[in-house]
């Protein structure tokens, strides 16, 4: 009898055993599957690998991607949120941070910054931007990506005209000296063919201006439209630089060029925009034309080292049912799990091991070891003008005859005095502001 008891014991003892790791295998091969919304199309390829590279790292883990185009992308996201459908990793833009963040529609990842090596593995600096721009003191989104504004400028132009290239430590003064020097009639019928400088009333061209003279364009305790002396004399410049200077043309003589154009066809010797046209001038110029890059000037509120640039970003649906793995698919996607050649030259990696990859500064390439300015901005201070409704106000897309965009644009084309085109913009962009911080 004893001896049947010991053998029933065993054998109930081996069963719970089985039973427990029964259970324990079903745990680990439990199935996940996470939607992942992007708008890039022509990443569809390089997602296929990304996911089939994650899918073989973590079995049992099923990514379906969605690419939306551009145009269409916040429509149809947009429609996934109001039907609580928002899919568990999908793009997000800098613009609309501080939006979806306060209606509850991003995933505070707060806990699993605390709680991992992210700072590790990522620039802090570009997540912090990121969560400057949310509004909040929490992290709503991961950066895979950081755009910076620079000042493009024709090396051969430069040489053609016996001036030195910009320095990091170019004054404004500087700069007004070298853009006089560059604006040409070549054939001496009156009219100039190449100017020293040119641009427009876009956010790329203005803002970078503005902090590299310490000024700020937003009152952040009312959240209104209130642009400090720096800021304005950082705008009079640029307009002046049309109506006084006269190196620089008035916007609507411009309108028959596309603006990546201005530049790269010799129209214009300098320009400040994003760090992404690196990427199309290599495909536009390539070696007809010898180029480079260099920070934006101080003003002489300055010297700013602030670096006006804004992250391309994931984020996390705030209802996924799959928290901790969106959490690291999305940390994979970001930089952990894929190369640099997945990046458009000129956008810096928020992964540490590809912006300090020696092929992102590659010499072989235009502007070559000038591409290590833009590692430096990744990992210094950063500010930007978002807010919420920032595309309204600010005049962007759609939008560029409104906000300020078209405040400048009126300046400049001589379709208004300056300062009345300044009290008529600030009365609409505080309108739209109204609207979102009531």
């Amino acid at each position: 009898m004893k001896k049947l008891l010991m053998t029933l014991v065993v054998l109930l003892t081996l069963g719970l055993l089985f039973a427990a790791g029964g259970t324990e295998t079903k745990a680990e091969t439990e199935e996940i599957t996470l939607e992942w919304w992007t708008w890039d199309p022509d990443m569809l390829e390089q997602n296929k690998q990304i996911i089939s590279a994650f899918e073989a790292a973590n079995p049992g883990v099923t990514i379906n991607n969605t690419i939306v185009g551009t145009k269409e992308y916040w429509t149809k996201i947009r429609i996934q949120a109001n039907q609580n459908k928002l899919p568990d990793v999908f793009t997000m833009s800098s613009g609309y941070i501080e939006e979806w963040a306060k209606a509850g529609l991003l995933y505070n990842l707060d806990s699993f910054i605390k709680n991992d090596d992210t700072f590790t593995n990522f620039y802090q600096s570009i997540f912090d931007t990121s969560k400057e721009i949310s509004n909040t003191e929490s992290y709503y989104s991961i950066p895979f990506a950081l755009v910076t504004t620079v000042l493009y400028y024709n090396k051969d132009a430069f040489d053609a005209a016996g001036v030195a290239y910009p320095s990091d430590d170019w004054t404004w003064d500087d700069f007004k000296k070298a853009a006089k020097q560059l604006t040409i009639d070549k054939n001496g019928d009156g009219k100039t063919d190449q100017w020293g400088h040119w641009f427009y009333g876009r956010y790329a061209h203005i803002e970078p201006w503005v902090y590299a003279n310490n000024g700020k364009l937003i009152d952040k305790n009312s959240m209104q439209f209130n642009p400090d002396k720096n800021a304005m004399d950082a705008i009079r410049m640029l307009t002046d630089l049309v109506l006084v200077d006269k190196v620089a043309p008035p916007q609507k003589d411009m309108t028959s060029f596309q603006q990546q154009d201005v530049f790269s066809q010799g129209v214009a010797a300098m320009w400040v925009d994003g760090s992404w046209f690196v990427d199309t001038l290599r495909k536009n110029v390539g070696d007809d034309m010898r180029w480079g890059i260099a920070r934006v000037p101080s003003g002489p509120a300055g010297p700013s080292n602030l670096t006006y640039g804004w992250p391309d970003s994931y984020a996390l649906a705030p209802n996924t049912k799959h928290p901790e793995m969106a959490w690291k698919f999305a940390k994979y996607v970001a930089g952990e799990g894929i190369s640099l050649d997945v990046y458009m030259a000129g956008k810096i990696p928020s992964a540490k091991k590809l912006a300090e990859d020696p092929l992102f500064a590659d010499p072989s390439k235009q502007p070559g070891e000038e591409m290590n300015l833009l590692r430096e901005q990744a990992s210094g201070p950063m500010t930007t003008s978002y807010t919420m409704g920032w595309s309204e106000w600010r005049g962007y897309g759609g939008s560029e005859s409104l906000g300020l965009n078209g405040t400048i644009d009126a300046i400049i084309n001589s379709h208004m005095g300056f300062d009345e085109a300044f009290q008529k913009g600030t009365e609409n962009i505080n309108a739209v502001l109204k609207r979102y911080y009531k």
